[in-house]
């Protein structure tokens, strides 16, 4: 009996969620039934792992499965497809190849054997995967592209929602006609967002004192808890969300008046203050934080200067 490994992968959580891998599975099952030679001993699957990012050298299945290769304890390694062994072209031919150079055949239960017994085996092997690494490359720019202008005219792309900001209909649907949720203002989170934006630039507050603030008075975080940290209300007044723009990777809108909930000349100045709190003291020397401890006093004594 030949010993088959079979690998499965799928690039996307989406593709998880999808339940992509029992459908490879029910298909590399069903193929191997129809060898009665083979016998599957292990089934190895890849979860949100891209064959075109990531190189084969950094993937634990496939660093496992050469393992196994060299000790001879598997025949044949069986996919979906092909490309589920990866999808660059400088690299997964190779891969393909060294594996039938240890004496493993790899099989697709859908494109049969990958031989290399001539020129013309090798050469269909590399169109094969050149191929598919173009298919990724396209794949990557569409939706680069489609996110940048979902950034330019102001629409929710999905992730996470900014404090201050809440999911609401507003009529807008997809390619398959469904509804599709869009950024509003939430006005109880917006109410916390002004103060903190204020505290921060007309009361001489810092932001670890701003989180301290908000934790006293029991405000909840987007994620429902009290655990607001100065790292989390930088990365708030760094967002030009709430002065209506939307950005990703490089990639800003023009200002949207109905996502603002502060005003250009209040955020320019927060960052001024902040900036200008966190670098220097009165004497223009560095100031050294620590806030990885709690001392005696903390959350009684504040300093004047940086909060």
């Amino acid at each position: 009996m030949k010993r088959v490994i079979c690998l499965y992968r799928v690039s996307t959580v989406g593709q998880v969620d999808h339940d992509d891998i029992p459908m490879q599975k029910l298909a590399c099952r069903e193929y191997a039934a129809t060898h009665p030679d083979w016998e599957i001993v292990d089934e190895i699957s890849e979860k949100g792992i891209s064959g075109y990012k990531v190189s084969t050298n950094d993937r634990d299945a496939i660093v496992e499965i050469k393992k196994r290769a060299i000790m001879h304890k598997f025949d044949v390694l069986l996919v979906f497809m092909f490309d589920r062994i990866g999808r660059r072209d400088d690299e997964t031919p190779f891969v393909v190849q060294w594996f039938v150079q240890q004496g493993i055949e790899v099989w697709s239960a859908r494109e049969g054997e990958q031989r290399f017994d001539n020129h013309v085996d090798k050469l269909l092997n590399y169109i094969r995967f050149w191929q598919a690494s173009g298919e990724s490359e396209k794949t990557s720019i569409r939706v680069k592209t489609k996110h940048s202008q979902m950034v330019q005219e102001g629409l929710y792309r999905g992730g996470h929602v900014p404090y201050g900001y809440k999911l609401e209909h507003q009529g807008r649907t997809n390619k398959k006609n469904q509804q599709v949720r869009d950024l509003v203002i939430d006005e109880d989170e917006a109410i916390i967002v002004r103060e903190i934006f204020d505290l921060l630039t007309n009361h001489g507050y810092g932001t670890n004192r701003v989180a301290q603030y908000l934790n006293g008075k029991g405000i909840k975080t987007k994620n429902g808890t009290t655990l607001w940290r100065g790292t989390s209300i930088r990365s708030l007044i760094d967002n030009p969300i709430y002065i209506g723009i939307y950005h990703m990777q490089g990639v800003q809108s023009e200002p949207f008046d109905h996502l603002k909930i502060i005003d250009e000349d209040l955020f320019m100045r927060c960052q001024q203050a902040v900036k200008a709190r966190s670098t220097k003291n009165f004497d223009g020397a560095p100031v050294v934080f620590r806030t990885d401890t709690r001392s005696l006093l903390t959350g009684i004594i504040f300093c004047g200067h940086c909060g």
